[in-house]
Protein backbone atom coordinates (compact mmCIF):
# COMPACT_ATOMS: atom_id res chain seq x y z
CA UNK A 1 0.00 0.00 0.00
CA UNK A 2 1.31 3.42 -0.94
CA UNK A 3 2.08 5.95 1.78
CA UNK A 4 0.35 8.62 -0.32
CA UNK A 5 -2.98 10.05 0.81
CA UNK A 6 -4.34 8.99 -2.58
CA UNK A 7 -4.18 5.29 -3.44
CA UNK A 8 -3.50 4.60 -7.11
CA UNK A 9 -2.07 1.14 -6.58
CA UNK A 10 -2.50 -1.05 -9.63
CA UNK A 11 -3.30 1.93 -11.89
CA UNK A 12 -1.41 2.58 -15.11
CA UNK A 13 -1.20 6.01 -16.67
CA UNK A 14 0.36 8.05 -19.45
CA UNK A 15 1.99 11.42 -18.77
CA UNK A 16 2.44 13.74 -21.76
CA UNK A 17 4.38 16.97 -21.41
CA UNK A 18 7.39 16.54 -19.13
CA UNK A 19 10.16 18.89 -20.30
CA UNK A 20 12.23 19.10 -17.12
CA UNK A 21 11.91 18.95 -13.34
CA UNK A 22 10.00 22.26 -13.30
CA UNK A 23 7.21 20.97 -15.55
CA UNK A 24 3.66 20.71 -14.30
CA UNK A 25 3.59 17.24 -15.86
CA UNK A 26 6.55 16.26 -13.69
CA UNK A 27 4.69 17.36 -10.57
CA UNK A 28 1.81 15.15 -11.70
CA UNK A 29 4.09 12.21 -12.44
CA UNK A 30 5.65 12.36 -8.98
CA UNK A 31 2.27 12.49 -7.26
CA UNK A 32 0.90 9.61 -9.34
CA UNK A 33 3.97 7.53 -8.58
CA UNK A 34 3.70 8.33 -4.88
CA UNK A 35 0.15 7.02 -5.04
CA UNK A 36 1.36 3.70 -6.40
CA UNK A 37 0.66 4.13 -10.13
CA UNK A 38 2.85 2.71 -12.89
CA UNK A 39 3.67 5.33 -15.50
CA UNK A 40 4.49 5.72 -19.15
CA UNK A 41 6.03 9.09 -19.99
CA UNK A 42 6.99 10.87 -23.19
CA UNK A 43 9.61 13.39 -24.24
CA UNK A 44 9.34 15.81 -27.14
CA UNK A 45 12.44 14.92 -29.15
CA UNK A 46 16.09 13.89 -28.97
CA UNK A 47 17.06 17.28 -27.55
CA UNK A 48 14.58 16.88 -24.70
CA UNK A 49 15.33 13.22 -23.95
CA UNK A 50 18.39 13.85 -21.70
CA UNK A 51 16.24 16.09 -19.52
CA UNK A 52 13.32 13.68 -19.27
CA UNK A 53 14.66 10.13 -19.29
CA UNK A 54 16.65 10.47 -16.03
CA UNK A 55 13.52 11.79 -14.31
CA UNK A 56 11.46 8.88 -15.62
CA UNK A 57 14.10 6.44 -14.43
CA UNK A 58 13.85 7.77 -10.87
CA UNK A 59 10.18 6.71 -10.95
CA UNK A 60 10.91 3.34 -12.53
CA UNK A 61 8.82 4.10 -15.62
CA UNK A 62 8.84 1.05 -17.90
CA UNK A 63 7.82 3.04 -20.98
CA UNK A 64 9.71 6.22 -21.98
CA UNK A 65 8.90 7.28 -25.53
CA UNK A 66 9.29 10.20 -27.93
CA UNK A 67 6.11 12.08 -28.77
CA UNK A 68 5.78 15.24 -30.81
CA UNK A 69 2.09 15.50 -31.65
CA UNK A 70 3.02 17.55 -34.73
CA UNK A 71 4.76 14.49 -36.20
CA UNK A 72 2.38 12.07 -37.95
CA UNK A 73 2.09 8.75 -36.17
CA UNK A 74 4.07 9.56 -33.02
CA UNK A 75 1.08 9.87 -30.67
CA UNK A 76 -0.44 6.74 -32.16
CA UNK A 77 2.86 4.89 -31.63
CA UNK A 78 2.77 5.77 -27.93
CA UNK A 79 -0.69 4.28 -27.50
CA UNK A 80 0.29 1.24 -29.58
CA UNK A 81 3.21 0.62 -27.23
CA UNK A 82 0.90 0.90 -24.22
CA UNK A 83 -1.55 -1.52 -25.81
CA UNK A 84 1.23 -4.02 -26.49
CA UNK A 85 2.90 -3.69 -23.07
CA UNK A 86 -0.07 -3.18 -20.78
CA UNK A 87 -3.23 -3.88 -22.73
CA UNK A 88 -5.11 -1.18 -20.84
CA UNK A 89 -4.82 2.34 -19.45
CA UNK A 90 -6.37 3.98 -16.40
CA UNK A 91 -5.50 7.65 -16.85
CA UNK A 92 -3.90 10.15 -19.22
CA UNK A 93 -2.42 13.51 -18.25
CA UNK A 94 -2.18 15.88 -21.22
CA UNK A 95 0.07 18.83 -20.35
CA UNK A 96 1.26 20.13 -23.69
CA UNK A 97 0.78 23.46 -25.43
CA UNK A 98 2.49 25.47 -28.12
CA UNK A 99 2.09 28.61 -30.20
CA UNK A 100 4.62 30.16 -32.60
CA UNK A 101 6.47 32.99 -30.88
CA UNK A 102 5.43 35.64 -33.42
CA UNK A 103 1.77 34.80 -32.96
CA UNK A 104 2.08 34.45 -29.19
CA UNK A 105 3.75 37.83 -28.72
CA UNK A 106 1.47 39.81 -31.06
CA UNK A 107 -2.15 40.86 -30.81
CA UNK A 108 -4.80 38.19 -31.23
CA UNK A 109 -6.32 40.27 -34.01
CA UNK A 110 -3.03 40.03 -35.91
CA UNK A 111 -2.33 36.31 -35.45
CA UNK A 112 -1.77 34.28 -38.59
CA UNK A 113 -4.11 31.53 -39.70
CA UNK A 114 -1.20 29.10 -39.69
CA UNK A 115 -0.12 30.09 -36.17
CA UNK A 116 -3.65 29.89 -34.83
CA UNK A 117 -4.20 26.47 -36.42
CA UNK A 118 -0.91 25.13 -35.06
CA UNK A 119 -1.63 26.40 -31.54
CA UNK A 120 -5.08 24.80 -31.63
CA UNK A 121 -3.74 21.54 -33.03
CA UNK A 122 -0.96 21.08 -30.48
CA UNK A 123 -2.71 22.54 -27.45
CA UNK A 124 -6.29 21.40 -27.96
CA UNK A 125 -6.92 18.92 -30.75
CA UNK A 126 -4.15 16.66 -29.46
CA UNK A 127 -6.28 16.17 -26.32
CA UNK A 128 -9.13 14.98 -28.51
CA UNK A 129 -6.75 12.58 -30.22
CA UNK A 130 -5.62 11.28 -26.82
CA UNK A 131 -9.23 10.67 -25.83
CA UNK A 132 -9.94 8.78 -29.04
CA UNK A 133 -6.85 6.60 -28.63
CA UNK A 134 -7.38 6.04 -24.90
CA UNK A 135 -11.05 5.08 -25.13
CA UNK A 136 -10.54 1.47 -26.31
CA UNK A 137 -7.88 1.00 -23.60
CA UNK A 138 -10.35 1.97 -20.87
CA UNK A 139 -13.10 -0.69 -21.10
CA UNK A 140 -13.85 -0.35 -17.39
CA UNK A 141 -13.54 3.42 -17.29
CA UNK A 142 -10.72 5.82 -16.65
CA UNK A 143 -9.68 9.44 -16.30
CA UNK A 144 -8.47 12.00 -18.84
CA UNK A 145 -6.88 15.20 -17.53
CA UNK A 146 -5.61 18.28 -19.33
CA UNK A 147 -3.99 21.50 -18.14
CA UNK A 148 -5.52 24.90 -18.80
CA UNK A 149 -5.17 28.44 -17.44
CA UNK A 150 -7.66 31.10 -16.38
CA UNK A 151 -6.76 33.11 -19.48
CA UNK A 152 -9.27 30.82 -21.18
CA UNK A 153 -12.22 32.48 -19.48
CA UNK A 154 -11.01 36.03 -18.81
CA UNK A 155 -8.47 38.32 -20.39
CA UNK A 156 -5.02 37.99 -18.84
CA UNK A 157 -2.50 40.63 -19.96
CA UNK A 158 0.07 39.19 -22.37
CA UNK A 159 -1.59 35.74 -22.51
CA UNK A 160 -2.63 36.68 -26.03
CA UNK A 161 -3.37 33.82 -28.46
CA UNK A 162 -3.33 31.16 -25.77
CA UNK A 163 -6.50 32.65 -24.27
CA UNK A 164 -8.78 31.53 -27.13
CA UNK A 165 -6.88 28.25 -27.35
CA UNK A 166 -7.42 27.44 -23.67
CA UNK A 167 -11.07 28.47 -23.95
CA UNK A 168 -11.42 25.87 -26.69
CA UNK A 169 -9.62 23.30 -24.53
CA UNK A 170 -12.00 23.88 -21.63
CA UNK A 171 -15.05 23.56 -23.90
CA UNK A 172 -13.53 20.39 -25.35
CA UNK A 173 -13.19 19.00 -21.83
CA UNK A 174 -16.91 19.44 -21.23
CA UNK A 175 -17.93 17.85 -24.52
CA UNK A 176 -15.59 14.89 -24.07
CA UNK A 177 -16.96 14.39 -20.55
CA UNK A 178 -20.48 14.26 -21.96
CA UNK A 179 -19.58 11.89 -24.76
CA UNK A 180 -17.44 9.48 -22.72
CA UNK A 181 -19.40 9.48 -19.48
CA UNK A 182 -21.41 6.44 -20.54
CA UNK A 183 -18.15 4.48 -20.66
CA UNK A 184 -17.27 5.69 -17.15
CA UNK A 185 -14.41 7.76 -18.55
CA UNK A 186 -14.14 11.01 -16.64
CA UNK A 187 -12.66 14.13 -18.26
CA UNK A 188 -11.46 17.16 -16.30
CA UNK A 189 -9.15 20.13 -16.72
CA UNK A 190 -6.78 21.47 -14.07
CA UNK A 191 -6.14 25.22 -14.03
CA UNK A 192 -2.98 26.06 -12.09
CA UNK A 193 -2.11 29.57 -11.08
CA UNK A 194 0.91 31.29 -12.61
CA UNK A 195 4.13 29.39 -11.98
CA UNK A 196 7.61 29.43 -13.44
CA UNK A 197 7.74 26.71 -16.07
CA UNK A 198 9.47 26.44 -19.42
CA UNK A 199 6.17 27.02 -21.22
CA UNK A 200 5.41 30.15 -19.20
CA UNK A 201 8.78 31.63 -20.09
CA UNK A 202 7.49 32.28 -23.60
CA UNK A 203 4.96 34.83 -22.33
CA UNK A 204 5.93 38.49 -22.33
CA UNK A 205 6.20 40.18 -18.91
CA UNK A 206 5.47 36.90 -17.12
CA UNK A 207 7.23 38.07 -13.94
CA UNK A 208 4.58 40.79 -13.63
CA UNK A 209 1.84 38.16 -13.71
CA UNK A 210 3.60 36.19 -10.98
CA UNK A 211 3.88 39.29 -8.81
CA UNK A 212 0.23 40.16 -9.39
CA UNK A 213 -0.93 36.66 -8.48
CA UNK A 214 1.16 36.66 -5.31
CA UNK A 215 -0.23 40.03 -4.25
CA UNK A 216 -3.91 39.41 -5.07
CA UNK A 217 -4.50 35.70 -4.45
CA UNK A 218 -6.46 35.29 -1.20
CA UNK A 219 -3.77 32.98 0.20
CA UNK A 220 -0.95 35.28 -0.98
CA UNK A 221 1.10 32.38 -2.27
CA UNK A 222 1.84 30.74 -5.60
CA UNK A 223 0.89 27.19 -6.47
CA UNK A 224 3.68 24.68 -6.98
CA UNK A 225 3.87 21.79 -9.41
CA UNK A 226 3.48 19.50 -6.40
CA UNK A 227 0.13 21.12 -5.62
CA UNK A 228 -1.07 20.48 -9.14
CA UNK A 229 0.17 16.91 -8.94
CA UNK A 230 -1.76 16.24 -5.76
CA UNK A 231 -5.00 17.44 -7.37
CA UNK A 232 -4.29 15.36 -10.47
CA UNK A 233 -3.77 12.26 -8.33
CA UNK A 234 -7.05 12.91 -6.53
CA UNK A 235 -8.93 13.35 -9.81
CA UNK A 236 -7.53 10.06 -11.14
CA UNK A 237 -8.58 8.21 -8.00
CA UNK A 238 -11.87 6.61 -7.01
CA UNK A 239 -12.35 9.45 -4.53
CA UNK A 240 -13.23 11.69 -7.51
CA UNK A 241 -15.51 9.19 -9.25
CA UNK A 242 -18.40 11.70 -9.41
CA UNK A 243 -16.31 14.55 -10.86
CA UNK A 244 -16.28 15.07 -14.61
CA UNK A 245 -16.48 17.98 -17.02
CA UNK A 246 -14.93 20.35 -14.49
CA UNK A 247 -12.15 22.91 -14.43
CA UNK A 248 -10.39 22.50 -11.09
CA UNK A 249 -8.43 25.58 -10.01
CA UNK A 250 -5.14 25.20 -8.16
CA UNK A 251 -4.15 28.82 -7.68
CA UNK A 252 -4.55 29.88 -4.03
CA UNK A 253 -7.86 31.50 -5.05
CA UNK A 254 -6.36 33.87 -7.64
CA UNK A 255 -9.14 33.07 -10.14
CA UNK A 256 -11.85 34.55 -7.88
CA UNK A 257 -10.26 37.99 -7.88
CA UNK A 258 -11.45 40.52 -10.46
Amino acid sequence: MSSSLIDLSGRRGLILGIANDHSIAWGCARAMHAGGAELAVTYLNAKAEPHVRPLAETLGCPLVMPCDVREPGQLEAVFDAIRTSWGRLDFVIHSIAYAPTADLRGRVVDCSAAGFSLAMDVSCHSFIRCARLAEPLMPEGGCLLTVTFQGGHRVIPNYKLMGPVKAALEATTRYLAAELGGQHIRVNAISPGPMSTRAASGLAHFDELLDDALARAPQHTLARIEDVGNVAAFLASDAARMLTGNVEYVDAGFHVMG
